[in-house]
């Protein structure tokens, strides 16, 4: 399992990212980023920790831990600039916390999202056909969400994923332990989500992708 979307106690989850890795090591996970949500009030502390963190536990866990974030309720106009101040304090890998269904997020912020310098946009929710064919022509990864509550877009983005082929991944958006799944949930996930039978290592392959295209910073960033 690839997971490129989990919370620690740096935001609103509840594991300390040690007892996150070991948990999800357990569980069979080879590669996690840590995002825990950010606006401009926290990020200059957020950021930084999820690197340290993900640098001692790289170095001790069997599990691969990239740093990043996931912007999160910030203001549509003010997205471009908070992700690229998340990738110069480290971040490898930049979520933006899409237009789910089940929260008051503001109208706008999956078009600037991916008009922004960002890695992934999560839980996109109604995902119109003008947003599928941007993430596509800017290669931006779409998440289907686990999610109790975010999942319920998933349909659409797997439809929209068949119609314009950006990179469609899975995640858990984890904020507790019950929330992680191993690799036959998530298997079952995608297939309720509409995606074939045949698609589905597909699906997960773009996981890996984004993994290294995310680790490839390391070299850039230092």
């Amino acid at each position: 399992m690839i997971d490129l979307h989990l919370h620690t106690f740096f935001s609103d989850g509840e594991l300390l990212p040690s007892e996150l890795v070991r948990r999800a090591q357990v569980r069979g996970y080879t590669a996690l980023a840590l995002t825990d949500h950010v606006d401009f009030s926290n990020v200059r502390q957020v950021v930084p920790a999820a690197v340290e963190a993900s640098r001692h536990l790289s170095e001790t866990a069997s599990v691969k831990v990239i740093p990043g974030c996931e912007i999160t309720h910030v203001a549509p106009v003010e997205i471009p600039e908070l992700a690229v101040l998340a990738r110069k304090l480290g971040a490898l890998l930049v979520v933006v916390h899409g237009e789910t269904l089940v929260e008051p997020v503001l109208p706008g912020t999956n078009r600037a999202a991916l008009k922004s310098e960002i890695d992934l946009l999560a839980h996109p929710g109604f995902l119109s056909e003008e947003d599928a064919r941007l993430a596509a022509e800017r290669g931006i990864a779409v998440e289907l969400s686990t999610r109790k509550g975010h999942c319920l877009g998933n349909g659409l983005t797997v439809v929209r994923w068949y119609q314009f082929h950006f990179p469609l991944v899975l995640n858990t958006d984890t904020h507790a332990a019950e929330d992680l799944v191993d690799d036959e949930f998530a298997r079952r996930v995608l297939l309720s989500s509409g995606v074939k039978e045949n698609d589905v290592q597909e699906v997960l392959k773009n996981s890996q992708r984004l993994v290294e295209k995310t680790l490839a910073r390391t070299k850039k960033y230092g």
